[in-house]
């Protein structure tokens, strides 16, 4: 027997079936559902026995209709899923599909967008017909479940001479959770925002990053690299179940040179080896790219690369070619928000 239910974001139960998944993230949680979007969010529920589908999904409303479309919170989401053999996999992932679309078609859902997770593979078989999935960048990873001794010996040849630089300037990296540091850490990433001139939304306030180290949904924390007891570059880092992922960093303009990140990532895989985590995810470069300087840098601390892509499904064809018309074709989607 299967069912399906929806999750409102005020429900206790959406971080209790996001928990049971064989792999979630922080994305998937309540508590980011709540600050990343001021829309509506709902995780969307689909289960028999001890076996699920959960799509946590954001609605937005499509200005001046009736319609409202689908799409992910920003960083890495899409389904989360725990089966117990491939039987009921099928079964369940074609009850899944049947009764998303009802539920498109019973609320006026136009068409879907969602980041899928790199490290989620199932992801692929569970969306598989609904739509098309695109294939865009590669992220990088370190395997946790390795020997600390055979990660450190993936590290590129360069980068193992430059963390020993670091060190005889004594630099070091501490976890962190005074507000003084958490104070220098903020006022570095928005320096750091403003060297490369990123767009208004990466200004998180300072409540943003109180609130998200001390939220009660994940783990949280803050890795900083100090020379003299000065901080000079920090980064925070979550914790779920399976995976430990590199989320926002700074470094100050005196330090850039010197890179005190590349001893902060160390020190992260350090942490990470301590943990229940399997993956250290450092995600990709600048806009999707597999060849700038910031993929280059992931990448000197492992070539386990895993794949970023989007699902994009449409619905109701007839309005979204409606709502599209006087839109100049492009790769955009959903074309009638370009």
């Amino acid at each position: 027997m299967f069912n399906f239910e929806v999750i409102q974001n005020n429900s206790p139960r959406w971080n209790e079936i996001v928990k049971q998944a064989k792999v979630f993230d922080f994305h998937h949680t309540s508590y980011f559902h709540q600050i990343d979007t001021d829309f509506d969010t709902q995780l969307l529920y689909f289960y028999s026995d001890n076996e699920f589908i959960a799509l946590p999904v954001v609605i937005r409303p499509i200005e001046g209709t009736q319609y409202a479309d689908l799409t992910s919170v920003y960083g890495y989401s899409g389904p989360l899923s725990y089966f117990n053999n491939d039987v009921s996999k099928n079964e369940l992932i074609h009850f899944f599909k049947t009764s998303f679309i009802d539920y498109c078609t019973q609320n006026n859902i136009i068409s879907v967008f969602s980041r899928l997770h790199p490290l989620i593979s199932e992801q692929k078989d569970i969306l598989d017909g609904l739509g098309e999935i695109l294939d865009l960048n590669k992220t990088v990873s370190i395997d946790l479940t390795i020997d600390p001794v055979e990660q450190r010996q993936a590290y590129r040849k360069s980068l193992k001479s430059e963390l020993n630089q670091l060190r005889r300037k004594e630099i070091i990296v501490e976890s962190v959770s005074t507000s003084h540091d958490i104070d220098a850490f903020i006022a570095i990433y928005y320096e750091t925002m403003d060297r490369v001139s990123a767009s208004p939304n990466y200004y998180f306030s300072k409540k943003y990053f109180y609130d998200f180290l001390n939220n009660d949904d994940f783990q949280a924390r803050l890795l900083v690299a100090k020379n003299d007891d000065k901080v000079i570059a920090g980064a925070i880092f979550t914790n779920t179940d399976k995976i430990m992922q590199y989320h926002l960093a700074g470094t100050t303009e005196e330090y850039i040179k010197d890179t005190p990140m590349k001893l902060i990532l160390d020190e992260a895989r350090l942490v990470g080896n301590e943990s229940s985590a399997e993956s250290l995810h450092l995600g990709g470069g600048v806009g999707g790219s597999d060849d700038d300087s910031l993929f280059k840098f992931k990448s000197a601390f492992s070539k386990n690369f895993k794949q970023f892509s989007v699902w994009k499904y449409i619905v109701n064809t007839e309005v979204y070619d409606q709502l599209s018309k006087d839109k100049e074709h492009s790769n955009f989607f959903p074309l009638y928000r370009s």
